[in-house]
């Protein structure tokens, strides 16, 4: 089984405490936050970063849902860690200051993907498919912040 890495990032107009609180809030504002890929979502623990379980489904294409339970740590400061009970899912939300009143927020999932040619296709087509359902929630996470 190979490492499979997908990497989204984006520059928002609002400082990095407010980012990271708007990404930690997982009560109110993350939901608000996610696409239409992400299905069935509740907060089973907590609901403000460290602590947090949370609980949705990522419909990532047509034929493939995958049932997510994350825990959620924040390690260092601006950084939310996700990890999937259910499977070696890992995203990791890195906010950081970008100049006065802007950060950069870098959303980093990783997962170990099948072997054999399925694997091959994973590791070359997935992080497309990620990025892109990541960037429609950072396009959102700026919406929000940016009001």
């Amino acid at each position: 089984m190979a490492q499979v890495e997908a990497t989204t990032e984006r520059v928002v107009a609002a400082d990095a405490e407010k980012v990271f609180d708007a990404l930690a809030d997982y009560r109110e504002t993350r939901q608000k936050l996610l696409p239409e890929h992400f299905s069935e979502y509740e907060v089973r623990e907590g609901g403000d970063g460290e602590g947090t379980l949370v609980h949705w489904k990522l419909q990532a294409t047509s034929k493939r849902v995958r049932d997510c339970l994350l825990e959620v740590s924040e390690p260092t400061d601006g950084e939310l860690v996700e990890k999937d009970r259910n499977s070696s899912m890992v995203t990791t939300w890195r906010v950081t200051p970008a100049g006065e009143g802007r950060s950069r927020v870098v959303v980093t999932t990783t997962w170990k993907g099948a072997g054999g040619i399925g694997g091959f296709f994973e590791k070359t087509f997935a992080p497309k498919g990620l990025g892109r359902i990541y960037d429609a929630v950072l396009a959102n996470l700026a919406a929000e912040v940016e009001k």
